[in-house]
Protein backbone atom coordinates (compact mmCIF):
# COMPACT_ATOMS: atom_id res chain seq x y z
CA UNK A 1 0.00 0.00 0.00
CA UNK A 2 1.59 3.26 -1.04
CA UNK A 3 1.92 5.82 2.12
CA UNK A 4 1.01 3.68 4.06
CA UNK A 5 0.39 4.41 7.72
CA UNK A 6 1.16 2.40 11.06
CA UNK A 7 0.86 2.73 14.59
CA UNK A 8 2.53 0.07 17.50
CA UNK A 9 1.37 0.32 21.14
CA UNK A 10 0.87 -2.03 23.74
CA UNK A 11 -2.64 -3.47 24.31
CA UNK A 12 -4.88 -1.61 26.96
CA UNK A 13 -7.50 -2.43 28.85
CA UNK A 14 -10.80 -0.94 27.44
CA UNK A 15 -8.01 2.44 26.83
CA UNK A 16 -9.21 5.61 26.78
CA UNK A 17 -10.64 7.65 23.77
CA UNK A 18 -7.41 8.94 22.30
CA UNK A 19 -6.27 5.18 22.10
CA UNK A 20 -8.53 4.71 18.85
CA UNK A 21 -7.84 7.97 17.34
CA UNK A 22 -4.30 6.26 16.66
CA UNK A 23 -5.84 3.19 15.72
CA UNK A 24 -8.38 5.17 13.28
CA UNK A 25 -5.43 7.08 11.94
CA UNK A 26 -3.32 4.31 10.57
CA UNK A 27 -3.98 1.40 8.04
CA UNK A 28 -2.16 -1.18 10.23
CA UNK A 29 -1.97 -1.38 14.20
CA UNK A 30 0.21 -3.30 15.63
CA UNK A 31 -0.47 -4.56 19.14
CA UNK A 32 2.95 -4.74 20.11
CA UNK A 33 2.53 -7.48 23.34
CA UNK A 34 6.20 -9.09 22.93
CA UNK A 35 6.92 -6.18 25.59
CA UNK A 36 7.82 -6.69 29.49
CA UNK A 37 4.33 -6.61 30.88
CA UNK A 38 4.90 -3.96 33.73
CA UNK A 39 2.98 -3.38 36.98
CA UNK A 40 0.35 -0.68 37.72
CA UNK A 41 0.58 0.61 34.17
CA UNK A 42 -2.92 0.48 31.27
CA UNK A 43 -2.43 -2.92 30.64
CA UNK A 44 -4.91 -4.65 32.64
CA UNK A 45 -6.39 -1.72 34.40
CA UNK A 46 -7.94 1.66 33.47
CA UNK A 47 -9.98 4.78 34.92
CA UNK A 48 -14.04 5.29 34.66
CA UNK A 49 -16.02 8.33 36.98
CA UNK A 50 -17.91 8.07 39.96
CA UNK A 51 -20.27 10.07 41.89
CA UNK A 52 -16.83 9.70 44.55
CA UNK A 53 -14.49 10.48 41.60
CA UNK A 54 -12.48 8.87 39.34
CA UNK A 55 -11.89 4.99 40.03
CA UNK A 56 -9.17 2.24 38.95
CA UNK A 57 -10.99 -0.71 37.63
CA UNK A 58 -7.99 -3.46 37.50
CA UNK A 59 -7.62 -7.24 36.49
CA UNK A 60 -5.85 -9.36 38.60
CA UNK A 61 -2.89 -10.70 37.03
CA UNK A 62 -0.63 -11.82 39.84
CA UNK A 63 2.66 -9.56 40.60
CA UNK A 64 5.09 -11.25 38.45
CA UNK A 65 6.78 -9.05 35.77
CA UNK A 66 9.24 -11.38 34.62
CA UNK A 67 6.97 -12.28 31.28
CA UNK A 68 6.17 -10.57 28.12
CA UNK A 69 2.27 -9.53 27.98
CA UNK A 70 1.18 -11.97 25.62
CA UNK A 71 2.15 -14.55 27.91
CA UNK A 72 0.15 -13.37 31.01
CA UNK A 73 -2.49 -15.50 32.30
CA UNK A 74 -5.48 -14.70 33.71
CA UNK A 75 -5.65 -17.00 36.75
CA UNK A 76 -9.30 -17.46 36.60
CA UNK A 77 -12.54 -14.96 35.06
CA UNK A 78 -14.11 -13.95 38.60
CA UNK A 79 -13.34 -10.31 38.37
CA UNK A 80 -15.58 -10.22 34.99
CA UNK A 81 -18.66 -10.15 36.60
CA UNK A 82 -17.25 -7.72 39.46
CA UNK A 83 -16.00 -5.14 36.48
CA UNK A 84 -19.21 -5.12 35.05
CA UNK A 85 -21.25 -4.74 38.24
CA UNK A 86 -19.31 -1.66 38.82
CA UNK A 87 -19.53 -0.15 35.47
CA UNK A 88 -23.56 -0.77 36.07
CA UNK A 89 -23.60 0.72 39.13
CA UNK A 90 -21.99 3.73 37.95
CA UNK A 91 -23.42 4.09 34.07
CA UNK A 92 -27.06 3.05 34.23
CA UNK A 93 -28.27 6.84 34.34
CA UNK A 94 -26.25 7.45 31.30
CA UNK A 95 -27.79 8.50 28.32
CA UNK A 96 -27.09 5.12 26.18
CA UNK A 97 -26.38 2.65 28.76
CA UNK A 98 -28.87 -0.02 27.24
CA UNK A 99 -27.30 0.45 24.11
CA UNK A 100 -23.83 0.06 25.29
CA UNK A 101 -24.45 -3.04 27.77
CA UNK A 102 -26.28 -5.04 25.05
CA UNK A 103 -22.58 -5.02 23.27
CA UNK A 104 -20.31 -5.62 26.56
CA UNK A 105 -22.17 -6.97 29.13
CA UNK A 106 -22.19 -10.59 26.76
CA UNK A 107 -18.39 -9.88 26.87
CA UNK A 108 -18.02 -9.56 30.35
CA UNK A 109 -20.63 -11.85 31.58
CA UNK A 110 -20.58 -14.75 28.38
CA UNK A 111 -16.89 -15.06 27.28
CA UNK A 112 -13.76 -16.97 28.73
CA UNK A 113 -10.72 -15.15 28.06
CA UNK A 114 -7.21 -17.53 29.23
CA UNK A 115 -4.68 -14.68 28.44
CA UNK A 116 -4.70 -10.73 29.00
CA UNK A 117 -3.42 -9.80 25.45
CA UNK A 118 -6.31 -11.86 23.85
CA UNK A 119 -9.09 -10.16 25.93
CA UNK A 120 -7.66 -6.74 25.52
CA UNK A 121 -7.72 -7.16 21.52
CA UNK A 122 -11.21 -8.60 22.05
CA UNK A 123 -12.03 -5.55 23.88
CA UNK A 124 -10.26 -3.04 21.26
CA UNK A 125 -11.84 -5.00 18.44
CA UNK A 126 -15.24 -4.51 19.59
CA UNK A 127 -14.66 -0.88 20.27
CA UNK A 128 -13.65 -0.38 16.56
CA UNK A 129 -16.63 -2.17 15.19
CA UNK A 130 -18.74 -0.01 17.02
CA UNK A 131 -17.03 3.24 16.36
CA UNK A 132 -16.63 1.98 12.00
CA UNK A 133 -12.85 2.06 12.72
CA UNK A 134 -11.97 -0.32 10.21
CA UNK A 135 -8.09 -0.01 10.72
CA UNK A 136 -6.31 -3.53 10.04
CA UNK A 137 -5.20 -4.83 13.51
CA UNK A 138 -2.57 -7.48 13.80
CA UNK A 139 -0.28 -9.30 16.30
CA UNK A 140 3.99 -8.25 16.74
CA UNK A 141 4.59 -11.97 16.82
CA UNK A 142 2.50 -11.76 13.34
CA UNK A 143 6.39 -10.45 12.63
CA UNK A 144 9.80 -11.20 13.27
CA UNK A 145 11.03 -8.73 16.44
CA UNK A 146 14.36 -7.53 16.64
CA UNK A 147 16.29 -5.84 19.75
CA UNK A 148 16.47 -2.51 20.17
CA UNK A 149 13.87 0.38 21.08
CA UNK A 150 13.77 2.08 18.30
CA UNK A 151 15.01 -0.70 16.08
CA UNK A 152 12.30 -3.05 16.93
CA UNK A 153 9.98 0.07 15.58
CA UNK A 154 11.29 1.06 12.62
CA UNK A 155 11.75 -2.73 11.52
CA UNK A 156 8.15 -3.55 11.96
CA UNK A 157 7.42 -0.96 10.03
CA UNK A 158 9.96 -2.21 7.34
CA UNK A 159 8.30 -5.46 7.32
CA UNK A 160 4.81 -4.14 7.30
CA UNK A 161 5.67 -1.36 4.79
CA UNK A 162 5.22 1.37 6.74
CA UNK A 163 5.92 4.87 4.44
CA UNK A 164 5.01 6.59 7.89
CA UNK A 165 5.31 5.84 11.52
CA UNK A 166 2.48 7.60 13.75
CA UNK A 167 3.62 7.62 17.61
CA UNK A 168 1.79 8.74 20.74
CA UNK A 169 3.88 11.71 22.43
CA UNK A 170 5.37 10.34 25.39
CA UNK A 171 7.47 8.16 22.87
CA UNK A 172 9.50 11.16 22.48
CA UNK A 173 11.32 10.46 25.87
CA UNK A 174 13.06 7.16 24.26
CA UNK A 175 12.41 7.09 19.98
CA UNK A 176 15.66 7.65 18.41
CA UNK A 177 14.31 10.12 15.48
CA UNK A 178 17.52 9.29 12.96
CA UNK A 179 16.76 5.53 12.83
CA UNK A 180 13.16 6.28 11.04
CA UNK A 181 14.83 8.86 8.56
CA UNK A 182 17.81 6.51 7.71
CA UNK A 183 14.78 4.08 6.18
CA UNK A 184 12.79 6.64 4.69
CA UNK A 185 10.20 6.08 7.26
CA UNK A 186 7.91 9.34 8.42
CA UNK A 187 7.89 9.99 12.02
CA UNK A 188 4.63 11.65 12.85
CA UNK A 189 3.54 12.85 16.82
CA UNK A 190 -0.05 11.95 17.70
CA UNK A 191 -1.70 15.36 19.25
CA UNK A 192 -3.98 14.58 22.16
CA UNK A 193 -4.86 18.41 22.64
CA UNK A 194 -7.95 19.91 21.84
CA UNK A 195 -10.30 17.14 22.67
CA UNK A 196 -14.06 18.90 23.30
CA UNK A 197 -15.88 18.27 26.26
CA UNK A 198 -18.90 15.57 25.98
CA UNK A 199 -22.13 15.22 28.22
CA UNK A 200 -20.38 13.24 31.81
CA UNK A 201 -21.89 11.93 34.42
CA UNK A 202 -20.51 12.73 37.98
CA UNK A 203 -18.97 16.12 38.61
CA UNK A 204 -15.89 18.15 36.61
CA UNK A 205 -15.11 16.93 33.11
CA UNK A 206 -12.40 14.51 33.11
CA UNK A 207 -10.77 13.33 29.38
CA UNK A 208 -8.59 10.39 30.58
CA UNK A 209 -10.84 7.84 31.63
CA UNK A 210 -12.14 4.61 29.70
CA UNK A 211 -13.61 5.02 26.20
CA UNK A 212 -16.63 3.08 28.17
CA UNK A 213 -17.16 6.67 29.58
CA UNK A 214 -18.01 8.10 26.36
CA UNK A 215 -19.66 5.53 24.54
CA UNK A 216 -22.56 4.88 27.72
CA UNK A 217 -22.73 8.62 27.93
CA UNK A 218 -22.81 9.55 24.06
CA UNK A 219 -23.56 6.36 21.83
CA UNK A 220 -23.58 6.54 18.12
CA UNK A 221 -22.16 10.10 18.17
CA UNK A 222 -19.13 9.36 20.34
CA UNK A 223 -16.73 10.26 17.16
CA UNK A 224 -18.26 14.16 17.36
CA UNK A 225 -16.36 14.21 20.48
CA UNK A 226 -13.13 12.31 18.97
CA UNK A 227 -10.37 13.10 15.76
CA UNK A 228 -11.16 10.70 13.82
CA UNK A 229 -13.35 11.25 10.69
CA UNK A 230 -16.20 7.93 9.71
CA UNK A 231 -16.44 7.76 6.06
Amino acid sequence: MKNKKVAILQSNYIPWKGYFDIIAAVDEFILYDDMQFTKNDWRNRNQIKTPQGVQWISIPVGQCIDRRIRDVELPDNKWKAKHWKTLENNYRRAFHFEEIASIFKPLYLGSVFSHLSQLNRCFIETVCNYLGIKTVISNSWDYAVREGKTERLVDLCLQSGAAEYISGPAARDYIEDNLFAEQGIKLTWFDYSGYPEYPQLWGSFVHGVSILDLLFNCGRSAPDYMKYVRT
